[in-house]
């Protein structure tokens, strides 16, 4: 399977839980993957991370060794795609220790954006909320950044 010929297919939204389930638990074909998905092509990263959203949903563990270059990526310009199939997958994943700085900081100024579409943002409180298990101390912060979007945010942002 050449993956970046199908992943960059006109008809590609439909296909990309497909070509996940061609990817499966294959660490190499994961690698490669990721080797799309940190490309400098923004529609071979946009397709990427959807394909990657799908991989995580049942093989979480196959992204423990891309972490610290997926945290280290999201502080680049890059689409809203790319950054909403990573913070997304965040989610599903314990983040180790030496991230979770960076991560914190990272879905904070998502969270607390006043650009970033809803889904970036939802995904950034829901990342937090899983750290502050382990940092309690932002807690508080995440506490005040909700409540103060609240009154100004959309149904979905407030479910």
């Amino acid at each position: 399977m050449d993956l970046r010929k199908e992943i960059l297919k006109a008809d590609f939204k439909d296909q990309a839980e497909l070509a996940a389930l061609q990817i499966g638990n294959d660490e190499y074909k994961f690698r490669l993957l990721m080797e799309l998905f940190f490309s400098n092509e923004y529609r071979t990263c946009q397709r990427a991370s959807w394909v990657l959203a799908h991989c995580i949903d049942n093989y979480p563990h196959l992204i423990k060794p891309y972490l610290s270059k997926m945290v280290n990526n999201l502080y680049k310009e890059i689409g809203d795609a790319t950054k909403r199939n990573t913070v997304r997958a965040f989610q599903f994943v314990d983040i180790p220790e030496n991230l979770w700085g960076k991560t914190i900081e990272i879905c904070f100024r998502f969270l607390n954006s006043g650009i970033e579409p809803v889904a970036i943002k939802v995904f950034s409180m829901s990342v937090l909320y899983n750290l502050s298990e382990q940092v309690p101390e932002i807690k508080g912060e995440l506490k005040i950044s909700i409540e103060d979007q609240l009154p100004l945010s959309t149904a979905g942002f407030k479910s």
